[in-house]
Parts: structure tokens; C-alpha cells; sequence
């Protein structure tokens, strides 16, 4: 991927893990700021259900639809030219193995190249399904912010003993499952690390440390702007640094490929 000009295909993402390269990953909801990250030579975009909260206005992402997120993809797909495109299975959507096939299929047809799920248990089936019909996986662990009515909030998870044992046993049935890449969000620093030394997949940290595969922000939050919630700290102003969006998001991309993003002021200890 050090090729800014061909585009990420999902066999790269575990290349760039056995090479030793950190992997970068953005949201983005439309053509403009698709496009500027795209530029910028991020490896993936994420069209997250977190377009709920930052776009929509609302206080969790549980209130985005399948169509939300079809016309997000599909506003950003147009443009992208080499990163990666991968969109969020919104709440429910995933529901059962047809519920996230029918998802799926919209998001591929959007112009997306792999979907993200959240969640393990029953959720393997689902990761299972899609892969058997050709439809690559992210999964999410961690802080799921679907689960935020289970959770009573956002919160860190992971820090107790057997929270933190089912954290390592979900990661490696993800996997087994198909999926072939991991998001990790808000988990403990030492945690996050032990899940990567232990996953044969891909890792991409939110709140999870350095020693994640790479390394996914929310694009509004990055950027600085007020999204009318708390920010959590593992949050970065990159646009306070740079001056400008364009000089933000390639300053986000240098750091976590030299590895000065994120620092120990953006993780949790256990």
C-alpha cells in the first residue's frame, strides 16, 4: 500500500500487517470530505453509524437505517479512488444472518467493499453467513456503541479480569468466524496489545493504544469540530496542528504510519 495510486483491496490488509505497516482508517459520509481523505492516501473509509450522532444530530447511532447508510456509501464511493470502502451494519440490521445479507448485499451494491458488524456470540453466524456468500468482514469489539443502552453509557470495557478474558476468546472467534479485520474500541492499552500479539487478523484501534495494526478516528472529532457530545480522549485535534482539513488528515496519516499516534495520553489503563 505504498503505492498511493492502486487501490487497498482487502488481501493487502493482511499484507501490510505481516510487513510491519500501520494501517490507517477515516470516517467519511460524502463526496467532499470522501474525497479529501481518499486523497490524503488513508488506506480505508469507514461509513460509520456514528453519522447518527455527528450528522444527524442524535445521541446515539441507534436511530441510522440500512438506507442512511446505502446513501452515505454510495455518496463517497463515487469519489474514492483507492482507499478501501467499508460501511457500519446499522442497529438490527444484523439482527440474523438474512437481516445482514440483505444489509450487505445494499452496501456492496453501494459501492462498498466490506461491511462492520459489532459484537461477538451470536453475531459469529452472521460473520460466517456473509463471508460464505463473498461479502468480507470488519468486526468490532470493545465499545460497541450499539450496545450503549446494555453498557448504561460509552465506557471502557475490558478492565475486569473476565471481561478482559472474554474480550481475547471473542477476538479469536471473530476470526474463526472470517472476518478479516478487527476494530478494537476503548479497550485497555495492555489488552489491546495481547488481542493483536494473539489475533491472526488485522487489528485497528479507537481508544486502544499503539500497539493495534492501525488506527481508526472519527473524521468530525479529528478535525476538532463540536459534535455536541463529550469527547473522549482518545480523540486528537489534528486540525489545530495542521491549518487546514487536507494538511489534518495527512498529518493523521504520518503519525500512525511513524507510530506517534496515539500517544499514552489517548489510551486506558486497565
Amino acid at each position: 500500500m505504498n503505492d498511493t495510486r492502486r487501490p487497498v483491496t482487502v488481501p493487502e490488509l493482511a499484507k501490510a500487517r505481516a510487513e510491519g505497516r500501520k494501517l490507517t482508517m477515516l470516517t467519511a459520509y460524502d463526496a467532499g470530505f470522501g474525497r479529501a481523505v481518499d486523497a490524503a492516501g488513508v488506506d480505508m473509509i469507514l461509513i460509520g453509524d456514528s453519522l447518527g450522532m455527528v450528522v444527524q444530530g442524535g445521541d446515539s447511532t441507534l436511530a441510522v437505517t440500512v438506507e442512511d447508510i446505502a446513501y452515505h456509501t454510495r455518496c463517497v464511493a463515487r469519489v474514492a479512488q483507492r482507499a478501501l470502502v467499508i460501511a457500519d451494519l446499522p442497529f438490527q440490521a444484523d439482527a440474523t444472518p438474512e437481516r445482514a445479507l440483505d444489509a450487505a448485499t445494499a452496501f456492496l451494491r453501494a459501492g462498498a467493499g466490506m461491511v462492520k458488524l459489532e459484537g461477538a456470540g451470536h453475531k459469529l453466524d452472521t460473520i460466517t453467513y456473509l463471508v460464505e456468500r463473498e461479502i468480507p468482514v470488519c468486526a468490532h469489539l470493545g465499545l460497541t456503541p450499539q450496545s450503549v443502552l446494555r453498557f448504561g453509557g460509552f465506557k471502557v470495557q475490558g478492565r475486569e479480569a473476565s471481561a478482559a478474558d472474554r474480550l481475547l476468546a471473542d477476538a479469536r472467534a471473530v476470526a474463526d468466524a472470517g472476518a478479516t479485520l478487527l476494530v478494537l474500541e476503548a479497550v485497555p492499552t495492555t489488552l489491546a496489545a495481547r488481542i493483536t500479539a494473539q489475533s491472526p487478523i488485522p487489528t485497528i484501534g479507537i481508544g486502544a493504544g499503539k500497539d493495534c495494526d492501525g488506527q481508526v478516528l472519527v473524521l468530525h472529532d479529528m478535525l476538532g469540530l463540536d459534535s455536541g457530545h463529550r469527547r473522549p480522549r482518545f480523540v486528537k485535534d489534528f486540525l489545530s496542528e495542521g491549518g487546514s482539513v487536507e494538511a489534518a488528515i495527512h498529518a493523521f496519516v504520518e503519525q500512525v504510519r511513524e507510530g506517534r499516534f496515539p500517544g499514552p495520553e489517548h489510551g486506558y489503563g486497565e
